[in-house]
C-alpha cells in the first residue's frame, strides 16, 4: 500500500495570513447573504449592509494577496525547495560535465601547454 508523503508544514506568517483571509472571506460571505435576505425582504438596512459588505470584499481581496505576498517573500528569505525538473538544474549539471571532462582532458599525460601561465613573466 503507498503512503502518500505530508505535505510540509506551512511557515507561521503564512499561516497567519492564511488565517486572517479565510476569517474576512467569511465575514464577508456572511454579509452578503444577510444582505441578500434583508434586500428580499425589502429592509432599509440592505442599503447599509451592502456598501459594508463591498467594502468587507475588497478587504478580503487584500488579504488573500496578503497571503500569496507573505509566501513569496518567506521563500525568497528562507530558501525554496527547488525541483528536480527545473532547468537551472539542468544548465548546472551540463556546466558540471563539462568542466570535469576539461579537467580529465588536461590531467591527461602529453596534453599539451603548463596549466598555470604566470601573467608577470611577460607570457
Amino acid at each position: 500500500m503507498e503512503e502518500t508523503a505530508p505535505r510540509p508544514r506551512m511557515a507561521d506568517p503564512v499561516r497567519a495570513a492564511a488565517v486572517r483571509a479565510f476569517l474576512t472571506a467569511a465575514v464577508a460571505l456572511v454579509q452578503a447573504v444577510t444582505d441578500v435576505v434583508l434586500a428580499a425582504g425589502h429592509s432599509w438596512l440592505s442599503a447599509p449592509l451592502l456598501m459594508t459588505t463591498v467594502l468587507t470584499s475588497v478587504v478580503a481581496t487584500w488579504a488573500v494577496l496578503d497571503v500569496w505576498v507573505t509566501r513569496q517573500v518567506w521563500n525568497q528569505r528562507n530558501g525554496v525547495v527547488s525541483s528536480p525538473s527545473s532547468a537551472a538544474r539542468t544548465l548546472r549539471r551540463e556546466r558540471r560535465r563539462a568542466r570535469r571532462a576539461a579537467r580529465a582532458a588536461r590531467s591527461q599525460p602529453g596534453a599539451a601547454g603548463p596549466r598555470h601561465q604566470p601573467r608577470h613573466l611577460g607570457v
